[in-house]
């Protein structure tokens, strides 16, 4: 899992239900994701079916990062877009099997590289639970600046949680 032309952003399939509907009902994920309540693979179907939207139109975008055997590896999200001011929250997910294989760093290299060919943001964000050790390192290995501490920002199974933000100008 060394090179990074082994691996792609692709949009989501039909294929991929299973496995989102497993990870989005993934109880551990909940915390990072601000979800409180099940999907059902109904409502991701009809996710699945309106991914095509440009992100413009529906405010987000979710990538598939897999390899050219079309193994999904996890999900890369890019959320809130804001097209006047020209930002976006990143969001990566990577399957438990996958983790410490520096996919995530894979991840962040192909969507900034997506986002500067593809999509006029000039910074990405993302917010990250203090708890979410790995996910920091990630995001600062790769020039993502910590700009604010959101005090008991998260309140997940009775206790609150500080939630960190990030911030990354690109081009520079």
């Amino acid at each position: 899992m060394d090179n990074i032309n082994e691996y792609i952003l692709r949009a989501l399939e039909p294929d991929d239900l299973d496995i989102l509907y497993d990870t989005e009902n993934d109880k551990s994920l909940w915390k990072y994701s601000n979800t409180s309540s099940p999907f059902s693979k109904h409502s991701l179907k009809k996710f699945i079916e309106n991914s095509h939207l440009d992100i413009v139109e529906h405010k987000q975008i979710r990538l598939v990062l897999s390899d050219m055997k079309n193994t999904a590896f996890g999900f890369i999200d890019l959320f809130k877009y804001d097209m006047i001011n020209r930002r976006a929250g990143v969001g990566i997910i990577i399957f438990e099997k996958y983790r410490s294989k520096g996919l995530g760093s894979k991840s962040l290299i192909l969507i900034e590289d997506y986002v500067a060919k593809h999509i006029p943001i000039h910074q990405l964000y993302a917010n990250i639970s203090t708890e979410n050790i790995e996910s920091i390192k990630l995001f600062e290995k790769h020039g993502y600046l910590k700009v604010g501490n959101k005090k008991d920002w998260i309140f997940y199974n009775n206790k609150y949680f500080n939630e960190l933000l990030y911030q990354k100008i690109l081009g520079k």
